[in-house]
């Protein structure tokens, strides 16, 4: 039920407006004064405000613009006698929703309110799906925790504030669009549009129409004028996705727009400017595109002014255990059944596996093995077969072979202090993935509980 706030110093209107309100269906609160309603304006939650123009003390332009000052998105509804429409047009300008005329017609009225109501609705839905799309995609929610993500995250929160282009690199499946999307809403173009167009999966002459739009007669079907995702976007963030895909035409057009911000629908002579910040992502290497003459070299400087690279799932293991974690939270509430957990054997399981398809494919196989589980555990025969024989295919020495040593313990250390600093990470981390239960990651590593707390002890980590 919508709650209506009507403001006026005549008690007897107050009656009449409250008893007309109520049969409609309304809550209805009254005020004699400005200084009553901004009480009432603190204590309630309103939909609506119908203030009277004309009061002693504070009248309706003034005490329009304190509830503006507390609550911006409030419709407030003015009325006014007929000789004071100049103040009521006033009212208006400094954020009035709209003013009615005494005496006034009860259809006149309610039109008027219903109209209101509607719109402060959308404003409301609107704020609402704005938080919620800040709150999925701030970059705070990106999951990972390892040192390339480290430096991701600081990369963001310094590019977010300002208007350069960036490029994101990385295989298919690393999460470039989810990166795209944490930049645009966490700068201050939150408030504008984020679109996104794949450039691989349109021909040349429907992506050109797709990105610049185009005017009623242009080509064969074109029966109607329509705005491309250039204008689309002005005011925010415009993502161009598998952008090493686009033609050498398309690649001249955009380089026009990226250095003027104007450009012509398709058919049209109209120069349209507009104000949007580029983001492209590609899983090519551009530089290598621009050596073989594949891709624009003044293109590639226009959109290469922010370069994050994501790596690949295989390259940061110790993001692993987080990421599992977040997906067997949502995929489990998701299927109605809370509390899952994944067993020390199938995490090794996940550890073996190189993950060609990185995050999309880990996503994928811990939704699957939510659903196969039978128990209140994921077990490694829960996962597909092909985790099954990548953990059969490649022994653990096979997998120590091919660490990079060099990348992680610094020269000059003796066998000894190597072997301790490794056997010291290998514990932290499995302690980590079985959320500090010794006997878990003890079963994880292999050794006995008792072995495991000796160690522990041995490198402060109890």
């Amino acid at each position: 039920m919508d709650t209506i706030l009507v403001v006026d110093d005549e008690k007897n209107y107050l009656l009449v407006m409250e008893t007309l309100l109520s049969e409609e269906g309304y809550e209805v609160l009254t005020a004699e004064s400005g200084e009553q309603a901004l009480g009432l304006l603190e204590d309630a939650d309103l939909d609506l405000v119908l203030t009277d123009m004309k009061m002693p003390r504070m009248d309706g332009i003034e005490l329009l613009s304190r509830i503006k000052e507390a609550q911006p998105h409030l419709p407030v509804i003015m009325m006014t006698a007929f000789g004071t429409v100049d103040k009521a047009v006033e009212a208006m300008k400094k954020g009035a929703f709209d003013y009615i005329t005494k005496p006034f017609e009860n259809e006149e009225l309610m039109l008027t309110i219903r109209k209101a109501l509607d719109m402060n609705r959308l404003v409301r839905e609107n704020r609402e799906l704005t938080r919620a799309l800040r709150e999925r995609y701030g970059f705070g929610n990106i999951i990972g925790k390892s040192k390339p993500m480290l430096h991701i995250y600081r990369v963001i929160e310094k590019v977010s504030e300002t208007r350069a282009n960036v490029l994101i690199t990385g295989e298919s499946g690393t999460g470039k669009e989810l990166i795209a999307k944490a930049i645009h809403f966490d700068s201050p173009r939150s408030k504008g549009p984020f679109v996104a167009v794949n450039c691989s999966a349109l021909a040349e002459t429907l992506l050109e129409s797709e990105l610049f739009g185009h005017e009623k007669g242009a080509f064969t079907g074109a029966h109607a004028t329509r705005k491309g995702r250039f204008e689309l976007s002005s005011g925010g963030t415009l993502f161009l996705d598998e952008i090493g895909e686009m033609s050498p035409n398309l690649q001249a057009k955009l380089l026009r727009v990226l250095q003027d911000r104007t450009f012509e629908r398709v058919g049209g002579s109209e120069t349209i400017a507009v104000d949007v910040r580029i983001i492209a992502a590609t899983n090519r290497d551009l530089k290598q595109e621009v050596t073989s003459g594949r891709f624009r070299e003044d293109l590639f400087y226009r959109l290469n002014v922010v370069h994050i690279h994501l790596p690949p799932l295989r390259e940061r293991p110790d993001d692993l255990p987080a990421l599992v974690a977040h997906f067997i939270k949502k995929f489990s509430e998701e299927n109605g059944r809370p509390g899952l957990k994944i067993s020390p054997a199938a995490l090794r399981r996940v550890y073996a596996y190189s993950w060609p398809g990185n995050v999309r494919e880990l996503e994928n196989a811990i939704e699957r093995a939510v659903i196969l589980c039978s128990g209140q555990t994921i077990d490694p025969e829960d996962l597909l077969e092909e985790y099954d024989r990548a953990d059969q295919e490649k022994t653990a020495t096979e997998q120590v072979a091919d660490l990079e040593v060099d990348g992680f313990i610094p020269m000059g250390l003796g066998l000894p202090q190597a072997v301790e600093a490794v056997e010291k990470k290998l514990i932290e981390r499995a302690l980590a993935q079985t959320d500090h239960v010794q006997a878990h990651a003890a079963e994880l590593l292999g050794i006995k509980k008792n072995v495991m707390q000796y160690k522990m002890k041995k490198y402060g980590l109890l």
